[in-house]
């Protein structure tokens, strides 16, 4: 393993830990936790560290979460999906905008819409298949323009532009 990845891996386990350490700020809506931190983290992975990195940090964060209990099992496709989505969509794109718009669709409607058979299969819950859309869109909306206000102030502080070469050498 090279240098550049091993850094790479370091940054995503900071944002690991991040995530785990907030995992008490959540909103509780039915058999669902919503944390937004989750969305902040995804879109800030897909800039500076693309969708693999950024899937296996949300993967590694919601294992955590459930094994301290502070997750549920929904954390899972809500969390990677996003992502997924959004790490596709800046890797193609390079749109802060974009992939902010690509975190709410993996996050908030396509992960709610596959946590519907988690919570039934193996949750045990009763739930309508959309019953997760608006929770999940509406914690991932407010995450993502959190995470946009973030980046787009680090880029005109010049932080972006020195993060990204750090991730380069």
């Amino acid at each position: 393993m090279n240098y550049w990845k091993v850094k790479k891996l370091v940054i995503a386990s900071m944002f690991v830990a991040v995530g785990v350490i907030m995992s008490p700020l959540n909103i509780p809506l039915g058999a669902s936790k919503c944390f937004p931190t989750q969305h902040i983290i995804n879109v800030i992975l897909a800039v500076f560290l693309g969708p693999a990195y950024g899937v296996g940090a949300a993967f590694a964060t919601s294992l955590i979460r459930n094994m301290i209990g502070t997750g549920t099992l929904l954390a899972f496709p809500g969390s990677m999906v996003g992502a997924l989505f959004c790490g596709m969509a800046y890797k193609i794109t390079k749109k802060l905008w974009i992939t902010c718009i690509f975190e709410v669709i993996g996050t908030g409607i396509l992960g709610a819409l596959l946590a519907f058979p988690v919570a039934i299969l193996i949750m045990g819950k009763e739930a309508a298949m959309f019953t997760f859309v608006i929770p999940f869109l509406v914690s991932t909306a407010g995450g993502s323009l959190i995470a946009s206000i973030l980046i787009f102030s680090m880029e005109k502080m010049g932080i972006n532009s020195m993060l990204k070469h750090q991730m380069e050498v």
